[in-house]
């Protein structure tokens, strides 16, 4: 009895201390919150890229221009030259911006963009902002540039309060900003799956395969007006309002070693790129004219810690479900981390009975570099597959023919896409897992048109093509087979016996809800 008591009292305490946190954080943010500032105005031709892109748009002002990237080193360049074309506003949303080489050359280009003048906006979710602070901090000390965070910690400065605040704060920290955007001039946008970070630009050991849509038009406004919501939201604090000290940091010596770190790399050439390559590159890119085609994003009160705050109704994942629903022959998803819980199997495996051909490519657990999400995956391959959903997993280090990997040992999967009936299909940052439907917040670019469908799935096909097809026997077994080989493994494929016992126990936790 006595340790009932004293166990009664110490979630009491706790309950006591977490309130007080989330209404002390609560107090803060209204206090530091930054001036509403909104995208600028694209103009007719103020700027390189307004000479470039207007004359395209004048032909088809109803009509985004699309193209899909799936090439890291280009995704890279896309950022780069647009970086050091920008004449008048970089805009650039990222959960996640590395400080590594290509996260340091991206930094140093938005630095020159403010120095030549152009106003940047950097909003970061702050889950993996410990000790990211000092440079972000300097670069903000310019008047062009302004660090934003989304949910950021109060504390600063060592990692044990940073996590005792987090725990305090759990019912919100837990909830982050996932999306993904890079906006220049309000002339072209960046949307996809990717973060800025070696690993997303074949700059790594272990690289991934993403997906970017680049594009031009109506959708750039679009962009544009879901970052002005999060820029100027209850969420989102300036960096130098958690600061009450200047860095402690020499920028210009930073930035010039982040310059000599990067020199005679295909990155820093990407950098140098002049401008009548730029304007060439905008020029060569497969541009898909489509009428079809719409930025969407949850609100970013989706992370809010109060409940009546959140506004299901108006999250992503129901334009997904409502897209998913028109489905009539064929299904192909591309999810990294895929946990469809007992609502997204129903959904799956009520396609294939109805006789849609459904299709899901994810990681296997050797390939999959959050392990915890692979275990929560694992419950639902047997009644998918029973149902008859087609299900390949990703081998680890899988290169496709389509790859150009610089000097990397191999890739994960990161795309989050889908294609339905061959028309219609979806490039974001959407995991079709617990987390992205009722945790983060997450934003996409949904279209119907064939010919961009049609780039989807050759993405989906030529990364299945190094993947392991899963299958089960008559008495309920699982199987994995080498796709085109002949190979047969009776569990999952490159693992240790450690690894995958891990995944079952983390399996049987009670944590799927937070994957």
């Amino acid at each position: 009895m006595r340790i009932l008591k004293w166990a009664a009292v110490g979630v009491a305490l706790v309950v006591v201390l977490s309130l007080g946190a989330l209404w002390s954080w609560g107090q803060f943010a209204q206090r530091a919150v930054g001036a509403a500032s909104q995208a600028l105005p694209a103009a007719a031709a103020d700027t390189r890229l307004d000479r470039q892109v207007a004359p395209w748009l004048a032909e088809r002002p109803a009509q985004t221009g699309a193209t899909l990237i799936t090439d890291n080193l280009q995704a890279f360049a896309a950022r780069a030259v647009t970086a050091r074309e920008a004449e008048r506003s970089i805009d650039v949303q990222y959960y996640l911006w590395h400080d590594d080489l290509t996260g340091r050359l991206l930094k140093d280009a938005l630095l020159s963009a403010a120095e030549r003048g152009v106003r940047v906006r950097m909003l970061i979710d702050d889950m993996n902002g410990l000790d990211l602070d000092e440079s972000l901090l300097a670069m903000d000390a310019h008047p062009m540039l302004e660090v934003r965070l989304f949910n950021p910690a109060r504390n600063r400065d060592t990692a044990w309060r940073r996590a005792l605040e987090m725990g305090l704060r759990f019912v919100s920290f837990n909830r982050r900003m996932h999306n993904k955007s890079w906006t220049v001039d309000g002339r072209v946008t960046l949307v996809g799956g990717r973060n800025i970070g070696d690993e997303y630009f074949d700059a790594a050991d272990v690289n991934f395969h993403d997906a970017d849509l680049f594009m031009v038009g109506p959708a750039v406004a679009q962009t544009s007006e879901i970052f002005d919501t999060f820029w100027n939201s209850a969420a989102v604090i300036p960096l130098a309002a958690l600061h009450e000290r200047a860095p402690d940091i020499d920028l210009a010596a930073a930035r010039a070693a982040w310059r000599a770190a990067g020199a005679g790399t295909v990155y820093q050439q990407a950098m140098q790129d002049p401008a009548n390559q730029t304007a060439q590159r905008l020029a060569g890119q497969a541009w898909r004219w489509v009428t079809d085609l719409r930025v969407l994003s949850d609100p970013p009160e989706k992370a809010s810690a109060v409940a009546t705050r959140r506004a299901p109704e108006n999250w992503l994942l129901f334009d997904i479900l409502q897209k998913m629903f028109s489905t009539r022959h064929e299904l192909r998803l591309i999810s990294p981390y895929f946990v469809p819980g007992t609502t997204g199997t129903l959904l799956f495996t009520g396609m294939a009975t109805r006789g849609v051909d459904v299709g899901i490519l994810t990681n296997s657990l050797a390939a999959n570099d959050v392990p915890a999400v692979h275990a929560g995956y694992q419950a639902y391959r047997a009644p998918l597959l029973a149902a008859g959903v087609q299900l390949w997993e990703l081998k680890p280090g899988a290169r496709s023919a389509d790859d150009k990997l610089t000097g990397s040992s191999g890739a994960s999967l990161h795309t989050k896409a889908f294609v339905i009936d061959q028309a219609r299909g979806f490039v974001g940052s959407f995991n079709f897992d617990p987390r992205s439907a009722s945790l983060n917040t997450e934003m996409g670019v949904m279209f119907e048109d064939p010919g961009l469908a049609a780039d989807v799935a050759r993405m989906f096909t030529a990364a299945r093509a190094t993947s392991y097809a899963v299958s089960q026997t008559a008495d309920g077994a699982l199987r994995w087979t080498d796709v085109g080989g002949t190979q047969t493994w009776r569990h999952d494929p490159e693992t240790s016996v450690f690894k995958r016992a891990l995944a079952r126990v983390i399996g049987w936790l009670p944590i799927e809800s937070q994957l």
